[in-house]
């Protein structure tokens, strides 16, 4: 585990004492105590009031008298900066790195919550169910561990594979809840969305926002309403994510808001910052990180920083979003489906990642042959530093694994000594078996065989890149591209083969978001269209793969089977 904070080497033998000595002890209620008891509970009502106000208002302060003397941790400044926010702001939000623990201190924060205000509901919410319970219940053990005087407020504990329930000793409860519809109609007193960058705004306003419309009422016969508390409060954590997006908007609404002191806190950090306290990886470690890693996801997880296109981006990177759908890549044919395959050679800046793009598109058809969905179910980059031949190669395989019907290759510039491998018969270097030999569908170029299968698309950029970007922007707003979803990348072993095959397409998808997400779209003076990279270090090539293959499929693929003779056109649905 990731250090939290710095654990304690010397004891705090004053505070702990306090705890010792036979002082009065908070009771909340007077049933069964002696008219003594009572007159002494009275006389010293105000020292217990004084004590809970303190200990709402500063919490790290109350986790500091409760620390124990051996296996407690030392929280660090920035991480009573955290709690303080959270106990005391009616919104913050929080942008963080990976392992600077903002999980760990989120879920300490609503724990200090549910011991200090009375039947109090607070929820954390995430992408599902499953996802928030593994979360509160690896940090509940953490917690108890660090804090066990706590254990002494967990009245019930329960937890299982999509679900945590924690009821404390003063009624207040903490639950999970998931970022979807079936959480709709849910009320509670407060909410904390971890991973907020990941949520649709919409069902943000229409499903999690109204779960805190009903303020907490205090416990007795005057129950009221208190207008200084933090009711309807939400909070929201996260790594950083795209520009364009609801997230990023909220965040630039959040800061002006703090700046207007409206009761909003907004807080964040790159990785330096938990190193600086001795807290996560070495410096070393994520430095080496950032050499391997491409620049955005390096950015997105180490750097909190937005990334992407801030304006005249290429498309909305939210509707990009709503298009990651697919939950399972593919990696051979089904045996029933059409497949088009469309491979980009790489031109990249950098030698290092000069990698060529294949992409694996699935045609979904109606009945009477028009396509209706678009499926990308995987994306093959090939190894950096393949020759043309080998190049050919990796094709002609992945071709035969899917049996696709056409491939589609860029031929300008090197992309040409590809299409000239391609029309050689080729032969698998370790089976010896031939891959065949291929011919063109629509230049006069001449195979090395006579009977050359018919399945190259040669295209040539020129004089039609604005129609790809536009077509490419179509397919998005019309939602006919579909994508794979987007999985936690972090639960694979890199040393195991079958691992790294299984979660490729995944990670692979992600990068394709990262390109698109970084370029943007420019007008020329003859009135046609262009793409810039805003960073020149993050290639295009997965995404110019999948715009040549849905240019192909739009003018040549959406034929009709319904008794007419073939033709060439565009009838989406």
């Amino acid at each position: 585990m990731a250090s939290h904070g710095n654990f304690q080497s010397k004891s705090a033998k004053h505070t702990r004492n306090r705890h010792n000595r036979n002082e009065p002890q908070f009771v909340g209620h007077v049933k069964g105590r002696s008219e003594t008891e009572d007159d002494n509970f009275t006389k010293n009502i105000h020292k217990y009031k004084d004590f809970v106000v303190w200990g709402r208002f500063y919490p790290d302060l109350f986790f500091d008298l409760i620390t124990p003397e051996v296996g407690g941790i030392r929280l660090d400044l920035d991480q009573r900066v955290f709690l303080r926010a959270m106990s005391r702001f009616l919104s913050t939000y929080g942008v963080f790195p990976r392992g600077y623990g903002k999980t760990y201190l989120e879920i300490l924060g609503m724990y200090h919550a549910a011991i200090f205000f009375p039947d109090i509901d607070i929820s954390m919410t995430a992408q599902t169910r499953e996802n928030a319970a593994k979360l509160v219940d690896e940090k509940h053990r953490e917690i108890m561990k660090h804090f066990p005087l706590l254990k002494e407020e967990v009245q019930t504990y329960r937890s299982s594979k999509d679900s945590v329930e924690v009821v404390f000793t003063s009624g207040g409860r903490i639950d999970v809840l998931a970022n979807q519809q079936s959480t709709k109609g849910a009320r509670r007193k407060r909410l904390n969305v971890e991973e907020a960058a990941q949520i649709n705004n919409d069902l943000f306003q229409d499903v999690l926002e109204p779960i805190v419309n009903i303020p907490r009422r205090t416990i007795g016969k005057n129950s009221a309403v208190n207008p200084e508390e933090m009711n309807g409060q939400i909070n929201f954590f996260t790594t950083s994510w795209f520009r364009g997006t609801s997230e990023y908007d909220r965040n630039i609404a959040l800061y002006k808001d703090m700046i207007n002191l409206k009761g909003v806190f907004l807080i964040g950090s790159d990785w330096q910052l938990a190193h600086s306290f001795g807290r996560g990886e070495t410096k070393s470690q994520i430095l080496s990180k950032k050499e391997k890693l491409s620049p955005t996801f390096f950015a997105l997880n180490y750097e909190s920083r937005w990334v992407g296109a801030s304006s005249s981006a290429l498309v909305d990177i939210k509707k990009v979003m709503d298009l990651r759908v697919m939950t399972k890549p593919e990696y051979k044919t089904d045996g029933r489906s059409e497949y088009i395959l469309a491979m980009d050679v790489a031109r990249s800046d950098d030698t290092s990642n000069n990698q060529s793009s294949i992409a694996v598109l699935k045609l979904d058809r109606t009945k009477n042959g028009r396509i209706k969905h678009i499926r990308l179910v995987n994306i093959i980059n090939l190894p950096n530093g393949l020759n043309f031949e080998s190049q050919a190669i990796e094709l002609k395989k992945i071709k035969k694994v899917f049996n696709a019907s056409k491939v589609v290759i860029d031929g300008n510039g090197l992309g040409t000594a590809i299409i000239d491998e391609v029309l050689k018969e080729t032969f698998d270097p370790k089976t010896g078996d031939s891959l065949g030999c291929w011919s063109t569908i629509n230049t006069d170029r001449v195979p090395e065989s006579s009977d050359a299968e018919k399945i190259v698309y040669d295209l040539h950029s020129q004089g039609i890149n604005s129609d790809i970007i536009i077509n490419f922007i179509d397919m998005v707003e019309a939602q006919k591209l579909l994508l794979l979803e987007k999985v936690d990348n972090a639960n694979y072993d890199i040393n195991d083969d079958d691992d790294l095959k299984r979660i490729a397409p995944f990670m692979q998808t992600d990068i394709l978001i990262e390109e698109i997400a970084n370029l943007k779209l420019k007008e020329l003076n003859s009135g046609k269209y262009t793409v810039e990279q805003v960073v020149r270090k993050i290639d295009k090539d997965r995404y110019s793969a999948v715009a040549y293959g849905l240019w192909f499929i739009k003018n040549f693929e959406d034929e009709s089977h319904s008794g007419e003779e073939y033709e060439f056109g565009f009838f989406f649905n």
